[in-house]
This record gives structure tokens, sequence and C-alpha cells, in this order.
């Protein structure tokens, strides 16, 4: 499954797993919510509640498509945040794995604390 997370000043897609989180996220698409920073990562609200899954992970690759349990929420993270060690990419609490963000993870940068931020597949 593939997703397209659009801002105002740029767009990324994702690749998602076959995962139940992945799956519950589908069925909620499309989405909008308002976008919050935490040092490099980007997250926001989804509207759905899922349960931490086996794999759940607090240390994850730049790039990683997340979701935080703990908020509701995808986490995006592209680089350090305020509780990293080193350039890792640490996110608040072990976050369950949907997939990978499709290029640069950087550009998720020109996201503002505050800005609309919208979900959708992706249709071929």
């Amino acid at each position: 499954m593939q997703i397209r997370i659009i801002w105002p000043a740029g767009h990324l897609t994702a690749t998602l797993e076959d995962t139940p989180t992945a799956q519950a996220l589908h069925r909620a698409l499309p989405l909008s919510a308002t976008a919050q920073t935490w040092g490099e990562e980007v997250y926001f609200d989804t509207g759905i509640s899922v349960e931490p899954e086996a794999d759940a992970r607090q240390v994850v690759d730049p790039g990683t498509v997340a979701f935080w349990t703990d908020g509701d929420a995808l986490a995006l993270p592209y680089g350090p945040t305020p509780i990293s060690r080193g350039d890792e990419c640490r996110l608040a609490s072990p976050c369950n794995l949907l997939g990978a963000l499709d290029g640069d993870p950087r550009k998720l940068a020109t996201v503002r604390s505050g800005d609309p931020i919208r979900v959708e597949l992706v249709t071929a």
C-alpha cells in the first residue's frame, strides 16, 4: 500500500507493509490533521487508536513511518529528536512500524508546526 503525505511546502509518498496498524490507517484515509514537530520528527493525530504491536521500536531509521500508540499519531522521523543519543532517530516511546518514506525524508524539514497535513491513499 502506498500513501501520499501533503503539506503546504511539499509532499512525499510512503510504502506501507501489511500490518494491523497499516490496515487501520488505510480504513481512516483520507485524513487531515495539524502537523506538530519534535526535533527532526513530524507527527500528527490520526483519529485512530491501536495497540502496540510485537515489533514496536523506539529507535528507528530516518524515513520510517511509525505509529505512536500513546498519541494516536503518525510519527515521521527524519533526524534526531530531543531525546536522541547522537544522530539516531529516537521516538518518544516504542512505536508500531508501518513502512518507509519513498525519497528523501529530509523534505520533512519544510513542515512547520501548525501546518495542515493530509494523508491519502495513492491509487494506480
